[in-house]
């Protein structure tokens, strides 16, 4: 039995290691706070949301679209995924408390061990089949209609009485009947466990039963030796089904373990959902679109982050940078322009693992890659200037990124004066512009910003943070050429005249 609920084909793999640039990714789109959101406290909700959003870049458009409508229904019906989800972490916590430990290598202790965890998860099969006899036509998408199909084949009523039936003969309440010839050394070889010869029988059936001629012996009570010789003989003609029944019990677990796993993800996706609906927060699915269409706009894109941390309502932005390579944000100080920022990176993510987006509409290309440069605060520790490790994390950057990959820059280079930083920035991007790297740049370098608006208009967009006449700051992102001038002179105003 398989849930693939994430992918149409195969389990999802939580060993694989998360990108390299994971702890830049975590602190500059504070994911954080957005991992937090969805788990409510559940911490395998919170792991495994992570690596399905930083592992999101592996996807192709039919596994994005194939979750995309898996996590419709579960928007559809919250309750019963919650339901679902509930049923796998009860049978995989019930399962730890069947602890073999140094019992294990004996095959007495290993049958029964299987049998008391078979019976509890056939318990938890049982409740499965009920949810899909109640719930399963509520459900269209093709992830969840072959998930509810496979329950209603593989544990049908004949399953459950054939299990039950295997399980209560595994007891062996009437003995264990075994055969074996004499070997080399008059040692039995093989043993061979035969059907038991355990029947429910009536005091009267047994009475008048015609008793069959054998030999026999019977052990005297202190006989340690004896007892322990028969009981060697007993896990010599019980140990093939012992470990049978052991692999079968462990691919139930298997299920389960990844049934959970799976629905981890997708119920972080509806306690983020009803947060950011309570919040007011504008949400829908992405259309997508090939890498080599250079696709990127949205009406009404905000960050999710930002709005789980906030009571008022944050602004929204638009634009459409379609066919562009290159974004620059510039504009007035705190006016919003990181905000804005980090809403494409969240919009990225969360399109790349099959989420919705908090936008009212957007459209774009799937990336092969996220990744962030942003400034960092002075670090007392470090053993270069604030230019050269800049520099440096760049230098790792192009290492990992590749063509169809998506680059963050937030006041990049700006550690030392305008001219150098321009000249510096200017290079990287058009590097980067030649291998069509989608790039959006947030900075005050004005001579930067305006040299590609002399010579680049075809290939970027620029957009301006604005600034009301009276200094008050929208957070509206409109486009328009760069300024000289980021009125930081408003910012002195309201800290030392306010």
């Amino acid at each position: 039995m398989k849930a693939h609920l994430l992918y149409r084909d195969h389990d999802f793999d939580l060993e694989r290691p998360l990108p390299w640039n994971e702890v830049a990714l975590v602190k500059d789109l504070s994911l954080s706070t957005l991992f937090a959101a969805m788990a409510r406290g559940d911490q395998l909700v919170s792991e495994v949301s992570k690596r399905v959003i930083l592992l999101g870049f592996d996807n192709g458009l039919e596994t994005i679209r194939y979750r995309q409508s898996v996590l419709r229904d579960c928007l559809n019906q919250p309750f019963v995924v919650r339901e679902l989800y509930a049923v796998a972490v009860d049978a995989m916590e019930k399962q730890k408390r069947h602890y073999l430990g140094i019992f294990a290598r004996y095959p007495d202790s290993v049958l029964r061990h299987s049998i008391e965890l078979m019976e509890t998860f056939l318990s938890m099969l049982k409740t499965l089949r009920k949810i899909t006899d109640s719930h399963a036509d509520k459900f269209v998408s093709e992830g969840w209609t072959a998930f509810y199909a496979m329950l209603r084949r593989e544990l049908d009523d004949d399953y459950f009485a054939r299990v039950e039936n295997h399980l209560e003969r595994l007891k062996f309440r009437g003995g264990v009947l075994l055969s074996a010839r004499l070997g080399k050394g008059n040692k039995g070889d093989p043993y061979v466990l035969r059907e038991s010869p355990y029947r429910k029988e009536t005091f009267l059936t047994r009475l008048f039963r015609q008793q069959s001629s054998a030999y026999s012996f019977t052990l005297h009570p202190r006989d340690e030796s004896g007892f322990r010789a028969l009981s060697e003989l007993r896990d010599r003609g019980i140990g093939l089904v012992a470990n049978a029944l052991a692999r079968s019990t462990g691919h139930v677990r298997s299920f389960f373990d990844m049934l959970r796993t799976e629905l981890a993800y997708y119920v972080g996706c509806v306690n983020l959902h009803e947060q950011l609906e309570r919040k007011g927060v504008s949400m829908v699915f992405p259309s997508l679109a090939t890498a080599d269409e250079r696709r990127l706009s949205f009406q009404g894109l905000s960050d999710a982050c930002l709005a789980l941390s906030m009571e008022q309502r944050i602004v929204a932005n638009d634009a459409d940078a379609d066919k562009r390579t290159v974004v620059f944000v510039t504009g007035a100080n705190q006016g919003g322009k990181s905000t804005f920022l980090r809403s494409i990176g969240l919009a990225q993510l969360m399109t790349q693992c099959g989420m919705f987006v908090s936008a009212e509409s957007l459209c774009s290309s799937i990336r092969d890659g996220l990744f962030t440069h942003y400034k960092r605060e002075e670090d007392t520790a470090m053993k270069s200037g604030k230019l050269d490790e800049e520099l440096s994390r760049m230098s790792d950057i192009v290492d990992h990124i590749t063509p169809h990959s998506m680059i963050l820059f937030n006041e990049s280079f700006a550690a030392t004066n305008e001219r150098e930083g321009s000249e510096i920035a200017g290079q990287i991007i058009s590097a980067l512009l030649e291998k069509r790297v989608q790039i959006v740049f947030v900075t005050h370098l004005h001579e930067l910003a305006r040299g590609f608006y002399e010579r680049d208009k075809a290939e970027v967009l620029f957009l301006r943070a604005e600034r009301q006449s009276d200094g008050v700051r929208t957070y509206k992102l409109l486009e328009g050429e760069p300024l000289q001038t980021s009125f930081g002179d408003d910012l002195y105003q309201s800290i030392f005249d306010g």
